[in-house]
C-alpha cells in the first residue's frame, strides 16, 4: 500500500494553505455578522483538507496514466509517475480518501443545520458530491474537464464561491451581497495558482495533449490573464473595504497584497515557464496570509 512517506507526497500538503483560505474567509465573514461554531469552523477545515487530499490523488492518478507526469515535467515527481504508488494502491486511495471526505461533509452539514434543517443538509450533501466528481473529473476519466480548459472555472465556484460562500452559510444560514466581493476575489487568487501551474507546465502540457486555458491563449497572453486574476482580487477587496465602510486603520489585511504585487512583476518580467516553479508557493501562501489577516481583522476590529 506504500508508506507513510509515499501517501504524504501524494498527498501534496503544500497545497492545502490555499484550499483553506476559502474556509477562514467565509468563517470571517460570518464572524462580522455575528455568527460563528468552532466546532462548524473545525470541521469545515477537516472537510476541506479531506477534499483537496482527494483532489490530489485523483490528479496524481488521472496525470500518471495520460502520461502528462512524466521526465518534461517540472516540478516535484508524482507518486504514479515515479512508481512509489501503483494504479491500483492510488484508486484505493482514492476510495478511501473519498469514504472518509464524505463522512466528515456528513458531521458537518448535520452540526450546522441539524435535523430540522433538512433541506439544507440535503443541498450541502448533494454540494459534496459534486466536490468529489470535480475533484475526480480535472484529470480522471475519458473526457477530464481539465484537459479541456475548464479548470480554471471549476476552481473558481468550488474554491471561491462555494469555499467562502458555502462556509460563511454554514454559520449563518443567509447570504449577503457584500460577502461575493471576497468570494470572488478569493476565487481569482486560486485561479491565479491555477494559472501559474498551467504556465510553468504549458511545453509539457502542449506536448501531451493537456489543453489548459494557458495552452490555448499561448504563454505571453497566460501571464496577461494572470495580471488580470491578481489584479481584480485587490481592487475586489479595496470595493469592499469601501462598501463595508472598513477603516483604513483596520484594513491591515491588505498587506497580503504587497507579496502578491511582488509576486506579479516576476511573473510578468519572466519569459521561461521553468523558472515559474518557485512562484507558486508565494501565490499560494499569500493567498493563505491575506485569509489569516482578515479573520484576525475581523475578530479584534470589525
Amino acid at each position: 500500500m506504500g508508506n507513510t512517506k509515499t501517501w504524504i507526497q501524494a498527498a501534496r500538503l503544500r497545497t492545502l494553505p490555499l484550499s483553506l483560505s476559502g474556509i477562514i474567509v467565509g468563517a470571517a465573514l460570518a464572524r462580522k455578522q455575528g455568527f460563528f461554531e468552532l466546532s462548524i469552523f473545525i470541521l469545515a477545515l477537516l472537510t476541506t483538507i479531506g477534499f483537496q487530499v482527494t483532489s490530489n490523488f485523483a490528479n496524481d492518478y488521472g496525470d500518471g496514466v495520460k502520461g502528462t507526469d512524466n521526465e518534461d515535467r517540472i516540478g516535484p515527481a508524482r507518486a504514479l509517475q515515479s512508481g512509489l504508488l501503483t494504479r491500483a494502491t492510488l484508486k484505493k486511495g482514492i476510495i478511501i480518501s473519498i469514504a472518509i471526505s464524505m463522512a466528515l461533509a456528513l458531521v458537518l452539514v448535520y452540526q450546522a443545520f441539524g435535523w430540522e434543517n433538512l433541506p439544507y443538509i440535503i443541498l450541502f450533501t448533494v454540494l459534496g458530491v459534486l466536490s468529489i466528481w470535480a475533484a475526480l473529473k480535472y484529470t480522471m476519466g475519458a473526457n477530464p474537464y481539465g484537459y479541456k480548459g475548464l479548470g480554471d472555472l471549476f476552481v473558481f465556484l468550488f474554491f471561491g464561491l462555494l469555499g467562502v460562500l458555502g462556509s460563511m452559510f454554514l454559520f449563518t444560514k443567509r447570504l449577503d451581497g457584500p460577502s461575493i466581493l471576497p468570494a470572488v476575489a478569493v476565487g481569482l487568487l486560486c485561479v491565479g495558482v491555477l494559472n501559474l501551474n498551467n504556465l510553468r507546465d504549458v511545453v509539457s502540457d502542449k506536448k501531451h495533449g493537456k489543453n489548459t486555458l494557458v495552452v490555448k491563449l499561448g504563454y505571453e497572453n497566460g501571464k496577461r490573464y494572470h495580471f488580470f486574476l491578481i489584479s481584480m482580487a485587490l481592487l475586489l477587496f479595496l470595493v469592499y473595504i469601501v462598501w463595508e465602510g472598513i477603516h483604513w486603520s483596520h484594513s491591515f489585511f491588505m498587506l497580503a497584497f504587497v507579496p502578491l504585487l511582488i509576486h506579479l512583476r516576476k511573473v510578468m518580467l519572466t519569459h521561461e515557464p521553468v523558472k515559474l516553479d518557485g512562484e507558486l508557493k508565494k501565490l499560494a501562501l499569500s493567498t493563505f496570509l491575506l485569509a489569516i489577516l482578515f479573520f484576525i481583522a475581523v475578530n479584534i476590529f470589525l
